[in-house]
């Protein structure tokens, strides 16, 4: 009986690993002239937010820290990628208020999120 337990745990955990997918990872961030690109290896949860004229978006995937600057009208704007207990965080900041605009769609059987900036 003890055996035909045991068999069956390991089948059990064989098709759970075979089933189980896998994590989100966030692959690459690319600088455009109005904003940027974000690179996952599948599609990740998203939620995004406009704070006090900052755009913050938290992603469920996992993935290592990153920080650049790109222009929008010709004015610096600073990004972030840190760890937190949710996920990613991405945070966009510059000198004066901003407004984003973002989109994910498949390509090269990646996940590309791209996120367009404003001036406020």
């Amino acid at each position: 009986m003890g055996s035909l337990a045991i068999v069956g745990l390991m089948i059990g955990l064989m098709i759970g690993r075979l089933t189980t997918s896998d994590p989100v990872e966030l692959q690459q961030v690319e600088a455009q002239a109005d904003g940027l690109v974000v690179w996952f290896n599948s599609e990740p949860k998203l939620h995004g937010e406009h704070i006090d004229g900052t755009v913050a978006l938290l992603f469920d995937a996992q993935g290592k820290a990153a920080a650049g600057q790109l222009k929008v009208n010709d004015k610096d704007v600073n990004w972030r990628v840190r760890k937190t207990d949710g996920g990613l965080l991405l945070n966009l900041v510059a000198a004066r208020p901003l407004r984003g605009e973002w989109k994910g769609d498949e390509a090269d059987g990646r996940w590309r999120l791209e996120i367009h900036l404003q001036e406020q």
